[in-house]
């Protein structure tokens, strides 16, 4: 009797006919225990559907959109400033694509979405044209959504400081190469299995569709956990930029550190009761052009009052009144850990490859998302690189992290205009990281492990209001217990950011190849039947599918296992610099002295 191939099985043995319309049977008996993970149906995640399935209506997806109409840039450039519009169009869209007894099917039968010719009551090809309607941005948002995420090049000085002005602006050029290559692994992998029939909706579907089910819980666990810790580095900046503001232009006043850090925490307790990511699209914005003013602001600021030298001594140690060194090779004194910490520093500025499956679901022609990729990271790299050298080349070794935090108190009005905007941004970026870090904890643990119910129910949503406090709290006792912005930045980047921009699109790419090359001539995917066969399986068929591109997937190899390398001694390095930082007693825990001296 024939068994059923998982879309992520490498191998697979031979031949094995596989059903792979929606309403078979044996998609019935694969989704009637499924767990619907992130708010869409449970078709995404069925084991039956083969690699060879999702390869064929990818190809004719890509294909179909060729002939879709596009407007200019200017007009695109106008749509990124129209959204909320632009949203309520798009779910006219989608609400016209289904027809009205989609929605009685649903309710009068428990098991609707296991009908043999419906999904929910739609049939298949409602579905795909409602998936396809769903679907509008285009590549210049896509640059606009790429800058918004990625875009925070304030620890960009304090890791040139670490490592020189060539080394440094060396490995910001190495590293944002190897981003750019990732990312470029995530498209050819989007590209060639997300379609219509059946759409791709975020990173843990990808590594589903390529190794399986575990590959999925891996980076939903790993998500959530940088999503998480970005609160908690959130909360450390913002609680340093509550106490110095506090201290005001005389240096009388006083805000207790961990204070300041409970009020950031309080602000996200209300604040982050806010369910939907819609309700928070426009303040994404605002926040965007804030930071850009930080930037411009600290640039300006910096070379006329010089560094602030109490701070940096409360920081890093470094000696209050020496010249200004600026160094051009390694710094004199720094260590392997300064030096890797700078580092993973550079690899936490460029993790943005996180959410661009999410983005790529979002667009018309997923074709065109290389347009918006290069010109976001050309940008990027260049806003860093331009703010690194103008920021350190003026303060030296005095270099602060984050830099608008830097800025002396003798230019307290400035120092305070950084503090406050960046504290209305920190908050919109902690509300959007918490938002959808629980949203992924809730679908990875709660509905996957304890199978509790869709967030949207009752009972989600109540689960969601005594979520939002106990996250918070949990962040903030992280924040409060190790307030070293620089070495947890390090940790972060190396534990949870690396993987996702430079460990898992290697090795997603190398099982990618070996499944779309194993494919033979002779096994022929049948839209008609919803079948494939295939003639071989276990490491035959690994093999062959291997050796095909042998040279590109050897070095795909290499690069997964020296990212893997570069994060285990990131992580090492992130620890020991937090252990020197305690005995050293130049941080505390839970302690009234904020890191900036104030």
């Amino acid at each position: 009797m024939a068994t059923q191939n998982p879309g992520g099985n490498l191998g697979g043995p031979p031949n094995i006919p596989v059903a792979d319309e929606p309403g078979s049977a044996s998609r019935k008996a694969s989704t009637a225990g499924a767990v619907n993970t992130h708010g869409h149906n449970t078709i995404y995640l069925d084991t039956s559907v083969t690699f060879e399935a999702y390869h064929f209506w990818a190809e004719r997806a890509r294909e179909e959109e060729k002939h879709f109409e596009t407007v200019g840039a200017t007009t695109q450039i106008k749509e990124v400033f129209s959204r909320a519009e632009k949203k309520k169009k798009q779910q006219q869209q989608a609400i016209d694509a289904a027809p009205t007894n989609a929605v009685e099917k649903s309710t009068s039968s428990p098991n609707a979405d296991n009908e043999s010719d419906s999904r929910f009551g739609v049939t298949t090809s409602e579905w795909e044209h409602a998936n396809r309607a769903a679907r509008t941005a285009t590549w210049v948002s896509i640059f606009y959504l790429i800058a918004t995420d990625i875009l925070g090049p304030y620890s960009v000085p304090w890791s040139l400081a670490q490592m020189g002005l060539g080394p440094g602006i060396t490995l910001y050029v190495v590293f944002a190469g190897f981003a750019a290559y990732s990312g470029f692994q995530l498209w050819w992998q989007f590209t060639g299995l997300d379609s219509p029939k059946y759409p791709l909706r975020n990173y843990g579907d990808l590594g589903f569709r390529v190794y399986g089910n575990w590959a999925r819980q891996l980076i939903n666990v790993l998500q959530s956990c940088q999503f998480f810790l970005n609160v908690t580095l959130l909360i450390v900046s913002k609680g340093q930029g509550l106490a110095q503001m506090a201290r005001g232009a005389n240096r009388q006043g006083f805000l207790c550190f961990v204070v300041a850090q409970l009020i950031f925490m309080l602000l996200g307790f209300l604040l982050g009761q806010i369910r939907t990511l819609q309700r928070l699209g426009f303040l994404a914005n605002v926040a965007v052009w804030l930071n850009i003013f930080v930037i411009i602001m600290s640039m300006v600021v910096i070379p006329v009052y010089g560094p602030n030298e109490e701070a940096a001594a409360a920081q890093s140690g470094v000696a209050i009144g020496e010249a200004i060194r600026v160094a051009s090779y390694w710094p004199e004194g720094s260590g392997v850990t300064d030096r890797i910490n700078g580092l993973m520093n550079a690899v936490y500025a460029y993790g943005g490859a996180t959410l661009f499956v999410e983005l790529m679901a979002e667009m018309r022609r997923p074709m065109d998302f290389y347009k918006g990729f290069i010109c976001a990271q050309v940008f990027i790299f260049v806003v860093y690189i331009t703010m690194g050298i103008v920021v350190y080349s003026f303060q030296g070794q005095y270099t602060f992290n984050p830099v608008y935090q830097g800025i002396p108190n003798a230019a307290y009005a400035w120092q305070t205009v950084g503090n406050a905007v960046v504290l209305i941004s920190g908050l919109i970026a902690a509300l959007l990281y918490g938002n959808i870090g629980i949203k992924v904890f809730y679908a990875a643990v709660l509905r996957d492990v304890f199978r509790f119910p869709p967030l949207e129910t009752r009972t989600g949503k109540i689960t969601w209001i005594f979520m939002v406090p106990i996250y918070w709290a949990c962040a903030f006792v992280i924040a409060a217990a190790v307030p070293q912005i620089s070495q947890l930045g390090a940790f972060v980047g190396a534990a949870f950011i690396l993987q996702f921009s430079y460990t898992f699109p290697p090795i997603l790419q190398v099982g990618y190849n070996v499944q779309r090359d194993a494919i033979l001539p002779e096994e022929v995917f049948d839209p008609a039947t919803g079948q494939s066969r295939r003639v071989d399986g276990g490491l035959r068929r690994i093999l062959r599918g291997f050796s095909k591109q042998l040279f590109r997937n050897t070095f795909d190899s290499l690069y997964f296992i020296c990212a893997l390398a570069t994060a285990g001694l990131g992580m090492y390095a992130a620890i020991i610099g937090m252990t020197e930082g305690f005995s050293k007693g130049t941080v505390r825990s839970f302690s009234c002295q904020s890191p900036t001296g104030s």
